[in-house]
């Protein structure tokens, strides 16, 4: 499962690491040995990120028993399909009884032609099968939701602080797009939850006969939806009873949800050993971006012993089935709609799917859930869960103790030091700077100089390191002009490698620091568009810093960069470009054709990659850059590279001693040397 997700973050991470080096590559190109020195880096990061996410044996031992689990739970998973084989077959078709079609619209009354055949297929429950499909209303500070009579279950939630990309209602779902199902059996059926009518009940006795309450402050309310099974074939027995009960609180996004069987014991098969959960959402579109919300949008889950875990936002289609699950999550960019056991579900089937024949303008995708529950039968017997219904956002979610947290991607599976780094660092900050009121343009102004203040020593450790090497270079020239021929390369690179020794120069130094540093940036990396905090907040042209930021559309698509202009991508990737310019106008060096040609070229690459991304990430590597610039100019002005290199020529007269590192190079050479000889 952490492969799983290594191999979802690996792409974006690798990207933006390839950008670093880019923009670096002075300090590893001063001739032949810092070329194969920076080859080496990268591979190095590359084996060591291998290495970190290779399975461990308990990893490979956990997965051997989640195999083994998956395989006791097929016989459960079989059940699980029957069931809606039976349902397909027993389900009535109601129909109009003038025009004999099928009725699409359930909120009318529903009428029944085939009493006999719908009577035979619901059994005991065969009196809630006709009924209105009217909506009970429960309004708090947070959310807004609706109870629909047909099924019992939430049919609507509307988030009352948020609002869509386009500034209307923000609706997670409603009645056309959800369906919540519990299946069970008696008198040896399938009985469907979703096809009969339940009836509203207020715990608070004052509130009975109402459709619509309005809570605030901390208030709290129990309401519930009942299904009554027959006394005969047209009256309800109310002393027996499926209760889905409802405790909501004004100021909480948890929904606490039980379902109650109560004296259900001889209406309920005695055989029975498990119940059926189904829940299923159509997403729609919510931010400005469909694409970038596209590739947020997906299954989370929690298994009982392990780490959060999803199913990949990139394949259309997905299935998983799993044993022992504390929650299941339908997650979009910065919402989610999540359902909790307070034990553990015993089994759960998972899917994600496009549907070909889109049902709404806006689609996403349709997420999907079967949970199976265990069942004994008994005079009582209850089932403790909850829903969450609100923003990605990592205090609120934190708070519950429950990992919803690790649905916001900020990095938490390997190199786990990412997650710390937002963790214990960048979101205290961010939350400190967002108490002040300022715009969060200004923000991540602040929060860009605060890092580049932190990263300041190894910046000007880095610059040290390029400084020496900048004024060996005639040095190096004069050893290059001594050694012309392609054939005399490892002379002219043994030869480097001792100039560099006596000099007391570590050809290494300049990356180290680079290296050091790049755990932060990347954690920003993901930061920034993960921050539910800066969803349609605007700066400058910017109208939503969480989207991407627009000054023209061109009405048509263009292959690899899209259909618009992102002003701070497009001034983003232009200081790229500037800065590598004078940084090797800067350095003086040589860099080979071909370097050269990537280094310039990547730039433009990442144009189009973030110009769909979030304009504050663009921003922020927008005033990355600008200081940087900054820093190097005053580095120029403050160091004295004529006293650097008096120090080095006064190095050279020392004796030298041989680093293990350059022992190890000059041992490679050698062999090199001998086997061209």
């Amino acid at each position: 499962m952490n492969r799983l997700r290594f191999h979802r973050d690996y792409v974006q991470d690798f990207n933006y690491l390839c950008t670093l080096i880019i923009r670096n590559a002075n300090y590893m190109n001063k001739g032949t040995i810092n070329t194969i020195l920076g080859i080496v880096i990268i591979f190095g990061i590359l084996i060591g990120y291998s290495l970190l996410t290779a399975p461990s044996k308990e990893e490979l031992l956990k997965r051997k028993r989640q195999e083994d689990s998956a395989f006791i739970a097929q016989k459960q998973n079989f059940i699980n399909d029957s069931i809606k084989a039976a349902l397909q077959k027993n389900a009535p078709v109601v129909k109009d009884s003038a025009s004999k079609k099928p009725i699409k619209d359930s909120t009318t009354k529903v009428v029944a032609n085939d009493s006999t055949n719908i009577n035979g297929a619901y059994g005991k429950f065969s009196a809630s099968i006709k009924g209105e499909n009217k909506h009970t209303v429960i309004e708090t500070d947070l959310i807004k939701i609706k109870f629909a009579e047909k099924g019992g279950g939430i049919s609507y939630v509307e988030l009352k602080k948020y609002k869509t990309f386009d500034k209307k209602p923000l609706i997670l779902f409603n009645t056309d797009t959800s369906n919540f199902n519990l299946t069970f059996q008696s008198d040896y059926k399938f009985i469907n939850t979703s096809g009969l009518f339940f009836s509203p009940y207020f715990y608070n006795q004052a509130l009975q006969g109402k459709d619509s309450v309005v809570i605030g402050g901390k208030d709290s309310i129990q309401f519930a939806m009942r299904l009554y099974p027959n006394v005969n074939d047209s009256v309800k027995h109310t002393d027996n009873y499926i209760e889905f009960l409802y405790s909501i609180s004004s100021d909480n996004y948890m929904i606490h949800f039980t379902v109650n069987f109560v004296k259900m014991q001889k209406i309920v098969d005695a055989n029975s050993t498990y119940l059926a959960l189904d829940w299923k959402l159509d997403l729609c579109q919510q931010e400005k971006s469909h694409k970038n919300e596209l590739l947020n949008t997906t299954v989370y889950f929690k298994p009982s012993a392990d780490d959060v875990d999803f199913l990949k936002e990139s394949k259309d289609d997905k299935k998983e089935k799993l044993p022992n699950i504390k929650w299941v999550s339908f997650k979009q960019q910065f919402f989610t709609s999540t359902l909790i056991s307070s034990t553990n579900f015993a089994s759960a089937n998972i899917e994600t799917a496009t549907r070909k024949d889109t049902i709404f303008p806006g689609y996403l995708k349709t997420l999907t859930t079967s949970l199976t529950l265990p069942f004994s039968n008994s005079d009582k017997l209850s089932y403790p869960m909850a829903f969450y219904f609100g923003p990605n956002h990592y205090k609120t979610m934190r708070k519950y103790n429950l990992d919803l947290e690790r649905q916001i991607p900020l990095g938490w599976s390997s190199p786990y030091i990412l997650g710390w780094i937002n963790r214990w660092m960048v979101i205290p900050i961010f939350n400190l700077l967002s108490q002040t009121g300022m715009n969060y343009g200004i923000i991540i102004l602040i929060l860009t100089l605060i890092l580049k203040i932190v990263l300041l020593p190894i910046a000007y450790k880095t610059y040290m390191s390029s400084a020496r090497m900048r004024v060996l270079k005639p040095e190096v020239d004069e050893i290059g002009a001594k050694f012309p021929k392609k054939e005399d390369a490892m002379k002219k690179q043994q030869a480097t490698m001792a100039l560099y020794k006596k000099a007391g120069i570590n050809p290494m130094a300049g990356c180290i620091p680079m290296l050091l540093q790049m755990p932060i940036l990347i954690a920003l990396y993901r930061f920034f568009p993960a921050s539910i905090e800066l969803r349609q907040e605007s700066f400058l042209w910017a109208t939503d810093l969480s989207s991407y930021d627009s000054i023209y559309n061109f009405g048509f698509n263009i292959p690899f960069y899209g259909d618009h202009i992102s002003l701070f991508t497009l001034l983003m990737t232009i200081s790229t470009i500037i800065y590598t310019k004078l940084n090797n106008q800067m350095m003086g060096t040589n860099t080979q054709p071909g370097m050269k040609f990537v280094m310039y070229a990547m730039p433009v690459m990442f144009l189009g990659f973030f110009n769909d991304f979030a304009s504050a990430l663009s921003y922020y590597y927008l005033l990355a850059n600008l200081i940087t610039f900054l820093q190097m100019w005053l580095f120029r002005k403050f160091v004295n590279e004529d006293k650097i290199h008096a120090r080095i020529q006064e190095n050279k007269k020392k004796p030298t001693k041989n680093s293990g590192f350059q022992k190890r190079l000059e041992e490679m050479a050698k062999k090199r040397g001998y086997s061209q000889k």
